[in-house]
């Protein structure tokens, strides 16, 4: 009896363990690729963004890259349990996978202010990187995809660079959007206990929500977008997706939307190849 009471214990330790510190995932990369793992793209007081940069030095002309923000409600997850970007090498693409300031450490608009950072340290240093920064692809899921959103629809527009204001010559090709919110002035916000401590002191002042709102920044001339979104969605309603769809289409701007009949939040099964082959295609035609 007690042996079995001490293995439920360390079973359940163990579970506990592992939510408070989730397995890093390896990334397996080209071994004609480089890695550049923990490098710091700013510091805010005692805060400092990193993100892991996987490039090709040997490749014969400057590459595209993919910025990969990890989602998790704007309070949780890592960089660390991010991986499987093989797809993404295979097409001599590099990859930065991005780190941000979570909801405990800032609210609105850190984390957006830390993803286009983490995008304009990499145009910075694009020539020792081998990247071509006219060929930036931005992608992320739930809330790692309203970030993605949010960096890829700003484009040249500075207001949230921090301390890139300067940094110019770059451009935005493409944005992988899979179930992400794209209106935060939607009613009912303020019952969502994820999005209402990431927005903070901007949440109630509608005018402050809506500049942190992808759907509000969609013109002609935004950059292509891919998103996948389930019809039976429990977190980020599947309607959010429909409207930001919708305005694409009515203004002209390239997008594919892909509808999971019955699909949750995510963890798409046997949908997941058609979509990595449709994702694949639409990048395929805007990257040459």
């Amino acid at each position: 009896m007690k042996k079995a009471v001490f293995i439920l214990l360390i079973l359940f330790v163990s579970k506990l363990f592992a939510q408070e510190f989730p397995i890093a995932r390896k990334v397996k990369y080209p071994v004609e690729y480089n890695a550049k793992i923990d490098e710091v793209y700013t510091t805010v007081d005692d805060w400092k963004g990193r993100e892991d940069i996987y490039y090709n030095p040997l490749a014969l002309k400057p590459t595209p890259i993919v910025f990969n923000i990890h989602g998790g409600g704007w309070n949780h997850g890592s960089k660390e349990s991010q991986a499987g970007f093989g797809g993404f090498f295979s097409l001599g693409y590099a990859v930065a996978n991005v780190e941000y300031r979570l909801s405990d450490v800032a609210t609105a608009p850190a984390a957006i202010e830390d993803v286009r950072s983490a995008i304009l340290y990499v145009v910075k240093h694009a020539k020792e990187l081998n990247i071509n920064p006219n060929q930036i692809v931005v992608m992320g899921s739930s809330a790692g995809a309203h970030l993605a959103l949010m960096a890829g629809l700003l484009q040249n527009d500075h207001r949230f660079d921090a301390n890139y204001k300067n940094v110019d010559g770059f451009t935005i090709a493409a944005i992988i959007d899979q179930y992400g919110p794209t209106d935060l002035t939607v009613p009912g916000v303020e019952n969502n206990q994820s999005a209402a401590a990431w927005l903070g002191n901007y949440l109630g002042n509608k005018e402050l929500m809506a500049s942190v709102s992808p759907i509000y920044y969609v013109k002609k001339t935004s950059p292509p977008i891919f998103i996948v979104h389930g019809d039976a969605d429990p977190t980020v309603p599947y309607q959010q997706s429909v409207d930001l769809h919708n305005k694409l289409e009515e203004l002209g701007v390239k997008s594919k939307f892909i509808t999971v009949p019955g699909g949750k939040h995510g963890g798409f099964g046997d949908k997941q190849k058609e979509i990595l082959e449709a994702g694949r295609e639409f990048l395929g035609e805007i990257i040459k």
